[in-house]
């Protein structure tokens, strides 16, 4: 069946009847699967979302107050009236546990209701922080990937696996970049070569070693996190999140069997294009912060080329891939890959970006905490760190030096400024350092 063939009815019709596991429910992406597939199939049978929580009521007031409680439910409430929380109820179905341990950490009475009605299983969570501690990292996004193919295999009737990357496994790849898996052992770095196994030995012998000396909380962040940045770059990704999700990858690829496995990458998750809330976006996410940042007039300048392509993709497009995916491939003995992005087929530039939300905001002016409105000056844009490092060495490292000369010829008055500057300036740099490869990707 050709994907562009299909219309909503099909995909529809796919999902009556069906029992679906959802893993990562109460992330953005999550909710916006739940409530699609509530509004156009409301004959699915039952929806299992897997939460992180202590007992399976736990799960349910997470659900409520997290996600079904969320305003993206609201077209869905406005639809059933008095009858939301009743709909809901016999369709939805909270469960306890989490992806890191056998079995989701199910007791057996739940594992074998699950495995002898679950038809699909959505894997959506995952550890997003660019700069995660390493044993955290690999807990969701690696071993997670390993417990959802032993589950599944459990399944008697599944049809279907689908497992949600990033675009950004490809590391800091130009130019068009191709949907292939990743096998075990690959790497992005000629010359070496990954063994997972290895990886969690590592983790497991630096944590021996922390307890053994007896390392503060502060200390153990500290060293983990510098850990998963460490053996990201030796392997050649950029940092621990897309490092550990390419391992995932590697493992649902080695461990699936005969299982049906569809892979999604999505590029930059954005707000809601259309359904149900067009503009819909929860919290503050990726390129969001810099949208508040000009609006504030805090963020005054941003690494990035302005003749870049930015691959961003509205999170209500990824979720209508997703399912029309799980309909194309459904009981297929295989393994499918597919990037959602737009850079392809629908590519904008940076200077787009700055253009459009200069409009905006002068049509719309933000206003200060007095009222007043904030007056714009249009963003800076740095092509390469080096000139960026350049800029900041400049505007602020010199006159930190200066700070620090003064401070030192007064006795230390101005020690705290100085100490609150200089972090701050170090984070700027480290943030720097983390993002460039995503704000001068040339990959599409």
């Amino acid at each position: 069946m050709v994907i562009s063939e299909m219309d909503a009815a099909q995909v529809a019709a796919y999902f009556r009847g069906k029992n679906i596991l959802i893993t990562g429910a109460t992330g953005f992406l999550g909710k916006v699967l739940l409530e699609k597939i509530l509004r156009i199939q409301p004959d699915v049978t039952r929806l299992f979302l897997l939460v992180r929580a202590t007992d399976d009521e736990s799960a349910r007031q997470r659900v409520q107050t997290e996600v079904t409680g969320r305003e993206i439910f609201q077209v869905l409430r406005e639809k059933h009236g008095k009858g939301f929380e009743d709909f809901i109820e016999e369709k939805v179905c909270p469960l306890a546990g989490d992806v890191m341990y056998e079995d989701f950490g199910l007791d057996t009475a739940k594992l074998k209701e699950v495995s002898k009605v679950v038809d699909i299983i959505v894997n959506g969570a995952a550890t997003t922080n660019f700069y995660e501690r390493y044993d955290v990292s690999f807990d969701t996004n690696v071993l997670g990937a390993k417990q959802i193919c032993a589950l599944a295999n459990k399944c008697t009737k599944l049809k279907m696996l689908l497992h949600v990357s990033t675009a950004y496994v490809c590391g800091e790849q130009e130019g068009l970049i191709l949907e292939k898996p990743f096998m075990m052992g690959d790497t992005l770095r000629e010359g070496t070569h990954l063994d997972i196994e290895s990886e969690l030995n590592l983790i497991k012998h630096t944590q021996m070693e922390l307890k053994a000396n007896c390392a503060t909380d502060k200390a153990e962040r500290k060293t983990m996190k510098e850990l998963g940045l460490k053996r990201a770059r030796h392997f050649g990704w950029p940092n621990t999140y897309v490092f550990t999700k390419a391992m995932g990858e590697m493992l649902l690829g080695h461990l699936r069997g005969d299982l049906p496995v569809v892979v999604i990458r999505p590029s930059i998750i954005t707000s809601i294009l259309k359904e149900p809330l067009p503009g819909w976006m929860e919290g503050v996410r990726t390129i969001d912060s810099v949208f508040l940042g000009y609006a504030k007039q805090a963020l005054k300048f941003f690494l990035v080329d302005p003749n870049t392509i930015m691959d961003v993709i509205p999170g209500d497009m990824v979720v209508n891939s997703m399912m029309v995916a799980m309909l194309a491939h459904s009981e297929e003995q295989a393994q499918t890959i597919y990037h959602v992005t737009s850079s392809m087929s629908n590519p904008a530039s940076y200077t787009t970006l700055r253009e459009s939300a200069h409009r905006y905001f002068v049509d719309n002016p933000p206003r200060g905490e007095n009222g007043e409105p904030i007056q714009l000056k249009e963003m800076r844009f740095f092509s390469t760190v080096a000139r960026l490092r350049m800029y900041m060495v400049i505007k602020y490292k010199l006159p930190l030096e200066i700070l620090h000369l003064v401070n030192v010829g007064l006795c230390g008055v101005f020690s705290g400024r100085y100490n609150e500057l200089s972090g701050k300036y170090r984070l700027a740099m480290h943030l720097i350092e983390l993002y460039a490869p995503y704000t001068l990707f040339k990959g599409r």
